[in-house]
């Protein structure tokens, strides 16, 4: 009987009985060697074998779905996702230089007292924000007594020889005076006029407004002594030198009270050598980034020292930069890209747009579902701008801040379904 089998068959029925015997066989090899034994079990399982190919080739054929980050208009608000156009850039070739964030130098007020006296009151401390005309202190002062006391007596001075000079013209017009009295009460009414005016110019030097100057017949007597001292400019209250009860004025004392600046909009300090001026003009474009700060600020250069600094050897440069939001804190260190030539391309992205998923250039596109995976082929670059040569269309809104958000709430969904 043996003799008559095949000499492969009986080879495959010998390594059966071995590998069914033998501890180290996985189960799932075992489980085929027992089909084997069972008439037409070989078959079926090669027949379902080739079904499993085939789904796996139709699978592997069809088209894969967009991988979308469903967020609704809520959640995009609520992460602060920016989204802007997909639109024709300009990329630019910069100078890197280091800088520093001053405060602008027309936006500085040193507030000084103009007479002697005694701080009475003290109505702004450090860090209050104030506007232009509010009152910072209050001074009390022998000095603007007597001012605004000689001020009221002129005043009282000049309406009577008024009154006497106008009596006296319509005597000498009736003829009933005569000529040396009309000329005596004509003089004596312009001394009062003038003296009146001295004693005014005399208030505006010690700082009285003319609406203050207005009020002074109506003010109580005991307010006489007292002057406000207003802030000239809006801004924040950045020094204060005097406390509450301190002699100031004149015999070395001190003069200045307050120091208020306007950081809405400040100044960018940068140090160029000599070899990179050629190349930079008042008006380029200025990029400033900061470690630790995550935007980045566009301003402009003002000035450009002609003077090279004998340490440094290098040329004081100055941006302007707009600060609304307070980021830009005076003393931080920055760095600042100053864009020498432009070039511009179709399509460009910012840098912050742009995420590396699964080792490709990624943006996310805005869908009424929320933020679509689209990946991209970038060109040319200007670390702040990215030229998109593939993926993009113009017109097509993306995410550009907060897309690492995304990126991870997409990572998070593909290891969920995984």
């Amino acid at each position: 009987m043996i003799g008559r089998l095949p000499l492969t068959a009986l080879t495959f029925a010998v390594g059966i009985a071995v590998a069914s015997l033998t501890p180290g066989v996985p189960e799932s090899l075992r489980k085929v060697i027992r089909l084997a034994h069972v008439p037409g079990a070989a078959q079926s399982a090669r027949k379902a074998a080739d079904s499993g190919q085939e789904a796996r080739k139709e699978e592997s054929n069809g088209e894969d779905k967009p991988a979308i980050v469903k967020l609704t208009d809520e959640q995009v608000a609520n992460a602060r996702i920016e989204v802007a156009p997909v639109e024709e850039g300009v990329l630019a070739r910069r100078i890197n230089v280091p800088g520093v964030i001053v405060p602008d130098a027309n936006r500085i007020a040193h507030v000084a007292v103009k007479l002697s006296g005694t701080v009475a009151e003290l109505r702004k401390n450090l860090g209050d924000a104030v506007n232009r005309e509010d009152v910072l202190g209050i001074l009390e002062s022998r000095e603007v007594a007597d001012a605004k006391s000689e001020f009221l007596a002129a005043r009282l001075t000049n309406e009577l020889q008024q009154e006497l000079f106008e009596r006296a013209k319509a005597l000498w017009d009736k003829r009933i005076s005569t000529e040396q009295e009309f000329l005596r009460s004509r003089n004596l009414a312009a001394q009062a006029k003038m003296r009146l005016n001295i004693t005014r110019q005399k208030l505006f030097a010690l700082g009285l407004t003319e609406t203050e100057i207005f009020a002074l017949p109506d003010e109580p007597e005991p307010l006489l002594r007292r002057q406000e001292v207003r802030s000239p400019i809006s801004g924040q209250v950045a020094e204060r030198k005097v406390d509450l009860g301190a002699a100031v004025g004149r015999d070395n004392l001190e003069t200045e009270l307050f120091v208020i600046v306007d950081l809405d909009r400040v100044w960018v300090e940068a140090a160029v050598s000599p070899s990179d001026l050629p190349a930079i003009k008042v008006g380029q474009a200025v990029s400033i980034t900061a470690r630790g700060v995550a935007q980045r600020a566009n301003g402009k250069i003002v000035f450009i020292s002609p003077l090279i600094d004998k340490e440094s050897r290098s040329a004081r440069v100055v941006s302007e930069l707009a600060n609304e939001d307070g980021v830009w804190r005076p003393g931080s260190f920055v760095s600042a890209a100053i864009a020498t030539a432009e070039e511009t391309v179709a399509h460009a992205v910012s840098e912050d747009a742009i995420q590396i998923v699964n080792k490709e250039k990624v943006v996310f596109v805005r869908t009424p579902e929320g933020f679509e995976k689209r990946p991209i082929t970038t060109g040319r670059s200007d670390n702040r701008m990215v030229e998109v040569v593939a993926g993009l269309e113009a017109g097509e809104m993306i995410a550009v801040t907060n897309t690492f958000l995304l990126k991870a709430e997409l990572l998070k969904s593909s290891a969920d379904e995984d």
